[in-house]
């Protein structure tokens, strides 16, 4: 290799013909056909041609003479036949080197010209050899056939993204046009959702780069104006991937239930309350009713029932409905809409606690003397019937002037209170309730839990579930259980009114534990902790139901063994379930804020940082951290804090104290 050889390099898929001007340290300084000087390792070479131009001469003279060399190469290698030569020579079973095919290729006498040219040639057409420096290999037919396929997809998949570029051109002009393949949809849609985590990412981004665009909110617009996505599109839906329509083998089942579904009322081992005045309490807009409470009187003193839903009467486990609900793990409801456990018809039909129709229950039937304090209590199977189903609205107007709603939450207050003294840390921050309007507005109202009917209802569930939790240990029967360490602070004793003061102790829980075995719940102050009191909604609950079906005689129980392997394999749905939720109700609520810009909201400073504050914005118990802006803040101060900006999609909130 010598100062003024000519010499062939790739670049870009590119065969480029240039001189060799400078040789030094394994490195070459080149001018080639393009006018241009560039370094290149010896390395990089392609094809050297012995004959030496004169570096002396004139630059431009130098690339006239590369350009009439390079499109001499071009056209002579457009005159070899790979495929005839593949025919030929498919057989061999050993490289065959340059000179060689050169041969094959060109009568004598050979020259560089011609050896550059095989070199461009198969450079150009991989399909039929393996091509290496200065030898090639003939491919099999089972390669080849399986290039021609890759070539086949590259070529698709070309068009596909043309067409997807065109698409999307097209929608932003206005023009509402269909997809021209669903695979468009798909790469689009897939790639918005899941975005670096997609498996079509490059694609899109082949389709977006082709419109000429980086935003994935781009992306999200387009399929809005097509039609295919709302404004209000649940991603986070598809994300999780949680299902939302029955499979036809559970609505099948249902069907059947429904059908035949009262053989409850013949079993002699249940016992008949339908004398005993059950009411429900729930919110009003509330289908599917899974618990009922009642109250009888005595000469010395009450006996209180909780009565929950028998759903273990009707799904069995391992039948079409058990399984999709072990994958659902839970209902799940959100601002917009409601994803039931159950099927609806059961869900709000045959396994809700529907006024006036009898229903198999689980009834935990407590005695207590004149004072409220617990004697003794059993579980029983039972046949039921709710005399009256209320609204928490209007239990709170009866509360103080009808029994049973006055003794009853003299009675929760009671409970309450012992379980207080037993070290439960009660949390009494109130709850932000987010509904969308049929004309589509949305409604935003605060909760207080501690209204009369809302405690006294949580008051009953906690006393069952924690009942229900001490009977499957005396029974020595295994269970998935709630528990919770004790936490890193106690800042209040009792009933603490002041927001600041419970989100900080909020913050000092230790998360609760679920397990399958049974031990002190810290935030409750129970010894024992399940949940029990809601099958419908929850698949825990119905997993303990299935257990006290067990003690009492009507199946067969699960092993400590196949609860944990349920525990594990409902831990993601579960998980989701809670996602689901929080993210959907942060969206409503950004949504809601994204009209009221300007604003000025009362605000708690929750932390202080360097650089920003933790507040919470009383009117929608939302915490958000605001830039700190030279402020002099503490833990505690009450703040105005301006709404500049909010956008739902985009997870956006802005502002400024």
């Amino acid at each position: 290799m010598n100062i003024g050889n000519i010499v062939e390099y790739i670049d870009q898929q590119k065969v480029i013909c240039a001189v060799i001007l400078l040789i030094k340290n394994q490195r070459l300084r080149l001018l080639t056909e393009h006018n241009k000087e560039v370094n290149l390792s010896i390395g990089r070479v392609a094809h050297l041609s012995l004959e030496l131009l004169d570096v002396t001469a004139s630059k431009d003279s130098l690339v006239r003479g590369l350009k009439l060399r390079s499109t001499l190469r071009s056209e002579l290698s457009k005159t070899i036949n790979i495929k005839e030569l593949w025919e030929l020579l498919h057989e061999e079973d050993q490289p065959i080197d340059l000179d060689t095919m050169t041969s094959f290729c060109f009568d004598p006498p050979i020259t560089s010209d011609h050896e550059a040219a095989v070199i461009r040639a198969f450079f150009n057409d991989k399909l039929y050899f393996k091509f290496s420096q200065d030898s090639f290999m003939p491919n099999s037919s089972n390669q080849i056939e399986m290039r021609l396929k890759q070539i086949e997809e590259a070529q698709k998949k070309e068009r596909l993204i043309e067409l997807g570029a065109v698409w999307l051109k097209e929608i932003e002009k206005g023009v509402i046009a269909p997809v021209p393949d669903p695979q468009i949809q798909y790469i689009l849609q897939d790639y918005y959702i899941f975005d670096k985590e997609s498996k079509v990412a490059s694609d899109a981004k082949s389709i977006m780069a082709k419109n000429g665009t980086e935003s994935m909110q781009h992306i999200f617009n387009s399929l809005v104006k097509a039609g295919i996505w709302s404004q209000d599109e649940n991603i986070d839906l598809i994300r999780l991937d949680i299902p939302v329509p029955f499979p036809d083998a559970v609505h099948k089942q249902s069907l059947e239930l429904i059908l035949k579904h009262d053989d409850f009322l013949t079993d002699p081992t249940r016992r008949d309350l339908r004398d005993i005045p059950l009411i429900t309490i729930d919110g009003q807009s509330t289908l599917d009713y899974d618990d009922a409470i009642s109250l009888q009187k005595l000469d010395d003193g009450y006996i209180l029932g909780i009565h929950i839903i028998d759903v273990g009467f009707y799904i069995k486990d391992g039948d079409p409905i058990d399984r999709h609900a072990r994958i659902r793990g839970s209902s799940i409801y959100m601002p917009d809409d409601k994803i039931p456990m159950l099927p609806p018809n059961l869900s709000e039909g045959l396994c809700s606690l529907k006024e006036k129709e009898p229903r198999p229950g689980i009834s935990t039937l407590v005695r207590l003397n004149r004072f409220f304090d617990i004697i003794d209590y059993e579980i029983v199977s039972s046949i039921i019937e709710v005399h009256h189903q209320m609204s928490y609205t209007e239990a709170n107007l009866m509360n103080g002037e009808d029994d049973p709603i006055t003794t009853l939450y003299r009675l929760a207050t009671v409970l309450r209170d012992k379980r207080l003294k037993a070290g439960a840390v009660q949390i009494t921050l109130p709850e932000v309730n987010i509904w969308i309007e049929e004309n589509g507005e949305i409604g935003i109202s605060r909760i207080d839990r501690e209204n009369p009917s809302r405690m006294l209802i949580s008051e009953f569930m906690i006393l069952a579930n924690s009942l229900m939790a001490e009977f499957l240990v005396k029974h020595q029967m295994p269970a998935i259980f709630r528990s919770q360490p004790e936490p890193k602070q106690r800042l209040f004793q009792g009933i603490e009114p002041s927001i600041f003061l419970n989100c900080m102790q909020r913050k000092q829980l230790n998360r609760a534990i679920i397990g399958t075995k049974a031990e002190h719940h810290s935030g409750l102050g129970v010894r024992a902790y399940l949940t029990a009191t809601s099958p419908i909604r929850r698949y825990y609950d119905l997993l303990t139901q299935r257990q006290i079906r067990g003690v009492l005689g009507y199946e067969k129980p699960y092993s400590k063994n196949e609860l944990d392997q349920i525990l594990n394999a409902i831990e993601i749905p579960v998980n989701n379930t809670g996602k689901i939720q929080a993210l959907r109700r942060k969206y409503w609520l950004f949504r809601y804020l994204e009209r009221m810009k300007g604003a000025k909201e009362e605000a708690i400073v929750l932390d202080c940082r360097r650089d920003f504050y933790t507040v919470l914005l009383k009117e929608y118990m939302l915490e958000w951290r605001v830039p700190a802006g030279g402020l002099n803040l503490k833990p505690g101060d009450i703040v105005y804090v301006t709404i500049q900006h909010a956008d739902a999609r985009r997870d956006i909130l802005s502002l400024f104290v």
